[in-house]
């Protein structure tokens, strides 16, 4: 009997004991737990250093040869205005070249009045958009020229020019350090607050860079702006302490 009375003791304490690291345990893994999640921005203003600028006109005439000659005359204006402007015509290139015959087509309905209508299309590539941007200022004197510019599929005149920021790559390392400068700074303080410790890092994400345009109103699109807003956000968790 006090074999047996001994060994249930024995049982209990382990049982007692067991339980209380089980508890200790859960408590210390509870506090391991605890954690802040938080977001640091960085954001850079930038210049575009690349222009693109779609130049599309168009001839129409009864007569294809005409037409073409026309064309061609008003790719010269347009070649023209570029160095007038500043801008190298050598890398201007001819694109979307196109006939059209009204005529051609037996679901027309009625005659068009002009037979054959060209148009064409001159693309501009500059590395300094503020004297594209300066050339498109002007762009009414080719219509004074004689130069019909066409409603293609970017708009009148090609849409104008699109202003693009290709050095991204140079910023990321230093916009990544400083979003994740800011987001352990916002960690500081709130562990601070709370009366906490600040640990180690839980995990992370980093965010997509993106280019927004500066003057962010309704309608305004980042590619027709020529200094631009670069954002990056990183969402870090840390890990609090007591």
């Amino acid at each position: 009997m006090e074999r047996n009375a001994l060994g249930t003791v024995v049982l209990a304490a382990g049982i007692a004991l067991s339980g209380w690291f089980i508890g200790d345990g859960f408590v210390r893994g509870r506090a391991a737990d605890r954690s802040v999640s938080v977001k640091g921005v960085a954001e850079r203003e930038v210049k575009a250093d690349l222009a693109l600028w779609p130049i599309r006109f168009v001839a129409a005439d009864d007569d294809l040869d005409r037409a073409q000659a026309r064309v061609g005359d008003s790719a010269s204006k347009v070649r023209a205005f570029l160095e007038q402007h500043g801008i190298d015509s050598s890398r201007a290139e001819l694109q979307e070249f196109e006939v059209t015959d009204t005529r051609a087509n037996p679901y027309g309905g009625r005659e068009a009045a002009t037979r054959y209508i060209i148009s064409q299309t001159i693309m501009v590539r500059s590395d300094d958009p503020d004297v594209v941007f300066a050339a498109s200022q002007k762009v009414s004197d080719l219509v004074t020229a004689g130069v019909v510019l066409s409603s293609g599929p970017m708009g009148p005149g090609g849409g104008g020019p699109t202003f693009l920021f290709t050095k991204l790559n140079d910023l990321k390392p230093a916009m990544i350090a400083e979003a994740t400068a800011a987001a352990r700074q916002a960690a500081e303080q709130f562990a601070k607050d709370s009366g906490s410790a600040l640990g180690g890092i839980r995990q992370a994400s980093q965010g997509l860079f993106v280019i927004l345009p500066r003057d962010q109103a309704p309608g305004v699109q980042e590619q027709q702006q020529r200094v631009k807003m670069v954002r990056v956000v990183s969402t870090i968790e840390y890990y609090l302490r007591d």
